[in-house]
């Protein structure tokens, strides 16, 4: 608008009779909300609209180009599931793995090197804006160990827990009154007992061999109620039990410390079932699932299951990346690299899985997938093509359709949502 624009209005605003100012201040009122509205789409701020972040690498990895520069904020439609970028809300160096706090106002991030005070990886602790999206640095820690790969938040959002992959080691820190991260109150190096190069259950014709040089801790999280606290070490073929001192902010050998997976198969990830009592553990190198029933007061693992995440004809190299359930518990999702596929499986009623069968992320490398809250998409991080991409999920059936959307972003590791 004009200068001269403006004084003609407000010489006409003046002219009116005290009734037209009203109903004018009236329309001007609603003008104003509808505007308010418009934002609030913008920002996430109603049902339709979600905030969404994802993390990405900027150093080569797993032969990715290192094309990403931080954290990214999207907006993500509950409806037609597509991903809108808003902007980088904080560049990092690494930050392939990202949790928010169950009280929706920090994100925490690992950041994957190897030379933070010389020796360690790190964790990045923000604070978050729920109506902007905008993240602000509160802290960084050392991780414990080089190359952290994987971090959690326990229920009460007083402690993270960190899976140093090229260190060998797990971590918790605690969280501090602002947000921020204070030095850690446990760690241990996992030692010893290292597995096979060449897995026991892999495809036939599989060159999956990788990480049993050593130790590698891959993945750590509380088990519902937040009593016990499992981790997987990948070289190790083990996944790990413990029991969780709140008190004290430290981990204590479980009943039954750990079980052993097939030698060489490589745990990486794994998921809880709602009910607590079935746990899935992913095995990167020998591209299975191991269902396992699980013990809530005592954390024994006993193996029920193991299943193939590929189609049975497959031949070749593939490995395994991300594990997800629906959040109805009814479905299970597994990620191919090299395959480039999802997996999906339905869950039985005795917990078992049955294969349903794949559909290609129609990008290359899928390092991450992840539901959205509602249920309703997910969403494949495709690493080496630089683009996440989107299925609509079949709530009955549990299949997947390709949205047709490509939401481009460098080297994408993983997406998360702010619920």
């Amino acid at each position: 608008m004009t200068r001269q624009n403006m004084r003609h209005e407000d010489n006409f605003l003046s002219n009116l009779s005290r009734r037209e100012l009203l109903k004018g201040s009236a329309a001007f009122a609603m003008s104003y909300v509808a505007l308010q509205s418009t934002r609030a789409l913008a920002l996430g701020k109603n049902d339709r609209i979600r905030l969404a972040y994802a993390g990405t690498y900027n150093s080569p990895i797993d032969g990715g180009g290192g094309n990403g520069k931080g954290i990214y904020l999207f907006k993500a439609d509950t409806v037609s599931g597509e991903l809108t970028l808003v902007k980088l809300a904080a560049e990092a160096r690494n930050p392939s793995w990202l949790a928010i706090d169950p009280s929706g106002r920090y994100l925490y991030s690992v950041n994957e090197v190897a030379d933070y005070e010389g020796k360690s990886g790190s964790v990045s602790a923000y604070a978050l804006d729920a109506e902007t999206g905008d993240l602000r640095l509160l802290n960084v820690v050392s991780s414990e160990g080089a190359g952290p790969a994987h971090l959690s938040i326990d229920a009460s959002g007083k402690y993270v827990f960190v899976a140093n992959y090229a260190g060998g080691t797990v971590a918790v820190l605690p969280v501090q009154a602002t947000g921020a991260l204070g030095a850690a109150t446990y760690s241990h190096q996992d030692t010893d007992s290292v597995g096979s190069k060449i897995p026991s259950d892999a495809p036939i014709g599989s060159f999956a061999f990788s990480g049993h040089d050593k130790p590698h801790a891959h993945m750590i999280h509380a088990a519902p109620g937040d009593r016990l606290v499992v981790h997987t070490d990948l070289g190790q073929d083990r996944i790990y039990v413990h029991e969780f001192d709140r008190a004290t902010g430290s981990l204590n050998p479980a009943k039954a410390p750990f079980v052993s997976l097939p030698d060489g198969d490589g745990p990486r990830h794994f998921v809880f079932h709602q009910n607590g009592k079935w746990f899935y553990s992913l095995q990167e190198e020998a591209s299975t699932v191991a269902f396992f029933l699980f013990d809530p007061l005592t954390g024994d693992l006993h193996l029920e299951q193991t299943i193939s995440t590929l189609p049975a004809a497959f031949r070749g190299t593939s490995f395994t990346s991300e594990i997800v359930l629906s959040p109805d518990g009814r479905f299970l999702y597994v990620g191919n690299r090299l395959h480039d596929t999802i997996g999906i499986f339905s869950i039985q009623q005795d917990g078992r899985l049955g294969y349903i069968g794949e559909i290609a992320t129609q990008g290359d490398y899928p390092r991450h997938l992840s539901i959205d809250p509602g249920g309703n998409f997910l969403y494949a991080c495709n690493q080496r093509s630089d683009a996440i991409t989107s299925f609509r999920i079949d709530r009955k059936t549990g299949l997947l359709t390709f949205t047709g959307q490509y939401t481009a972003i460098g080297s994408p590791a993983c997406l998360i949502f702010l619920s």
